[in-house]
């Protein structure tokens, strides 16, 4: 399976505090969380100027309107974290009031849903931990149906997932299988991006992490449509992580920004797939630096675009072409 260009596709976890909760006040992430809006509609701008096509991997509570809403579309099976702060239910039970700006976001999803391009994926319905005690496969398979049931409920089908926190085995990929999610978002090749609980999570691994936002330790991590198109769900690993701004570090962004410049770069001269990703909310300090690099790095595809025949496909897009591809094979 070839194609004759490269493609760039972007990936958002969008999960507003849902995303965070077990690792951060309100208060003090109140910034971050206040600007996403702000965030979105400046992106969306962007993405529509640049013809970048994205998915936005959505956590299924913000489609509700209030946390009335939300108590009403609660799965019979729930996960019972061995830590409790990962458990979610317990944060809605012991909270009478959910502040909109912080846990909901109808309107923003549609305003997302109604602009071309852009593709509506799940991040799950609760921000679902797979790797972490307490939980079990039949209760992922409740909160993805969940999820899905949501998502139609506002006339959105689902086709693509992103794990919260990266957390995946190959035991939960028959559960998209099952749901008929097509594609997920895996993780790079190398043991410092090797999915694992938080308990897993050694220092070294997220200190390597940082270091190859700067550094090339693993490679550019593009890869060919070929090696993703064997089994469903097809996995649309992730090249690069988009860092927001760190103010110790300003020295080194034309570094950063080299490094994934050269990515883009290789996916486009060699027709491969380079996968970009963040959160919004990573954005909503700082707005103007975040964007302003965000906006050199769309610039830069958009050369590729006109140097290589570069593209630019959402998840559900690139599952699609695959497919197409893959009957055209057999006939």
């Amino acid at each position: 399976m070839k194609i004759d260009h490269g493609i760039f596709t972007v990936s958002l976890d969008f999960e507003l505090y849902w995303g965070i909760r077990d690792v951060s006040s309100i208060q003090d992430y109140q910034e971050n969380l206040k600007g996403v809006p702000k965030v979105i509609e400046i992106m969306l701008e962007l993405f529509e100027e640049y013809e970048v096509h994205a998915t936005w991997a959505t956590v299924g509570f913000l489609f509700a309107q209030d946390g009335e809403e939300l108590k009403k579309t609660i799965p019979t099976k729930i996960p019972n974290y061995n830590n409790p702060n990962f458990n979610p239910y317990l944060y809605i039970t012991n909270n009478n009031t959910l502040e909109s700006c912080y846990h909901f976001a109808p309107h923003l999803i549609d305003k997302i849903h109604n602009h071309k391009n852009q593709e509506i994926g799940t991040h799950t319905f609760s921000h679902y931990y797979c790797l972490e005690e307490g939980q079990s496969k039949e209760e992922f398979s409740s909160d993805i149906e969940a999820a899905i049931m949501m998502a139609k409920n506002n006339g959105i089908s689902i086709k693509s997932l992103v794990f919260p926190r990266n957390q995946w085995d190959d035991e939960y990929l028959s559960v998209l299988n099952k749901h008929g999610i097509v594609s997920y978002r895996g993780n790079p090749k190398g043991w410092i991006y090797r999915a694992s609980s938080e308990a897993d999570e050694k220092l070294i691994k997220r200190a390597l992490r940082l270091i190859d936002s700067y550094i090339n330790l693993t490679g550019s991590n593009s890869y060919s449509l070929k090696s993703i198109s064997t089994t469903k769900p097809f996995n649309i690993q992730s090249s690069y992580f988009l860092r927001s701004k760190i103010k110790g570090l300003s020295a080194l962004e034309n570094i950063r920004k080299k490094r994934i410049t050269n990515g883009l770069r290789k996916a486009a001269k060699h027709q491969e797939v380079f996968h970009l990703w963040w959160h919004p909310h990573n954005f909503g300090a700082n707005i103007d630096e975040n964007i302003e690099f965000l906006t050199g790095i769309l610039s830069y595809f958009h050369d590729m675009k006109n140097k290589y025949g570069m593209t630019s496909l959402n998840m559900g897009e690139i599952s699609t072409l695959i497919q197409a591809k893959s009957r055209h094979e057999q006939n």
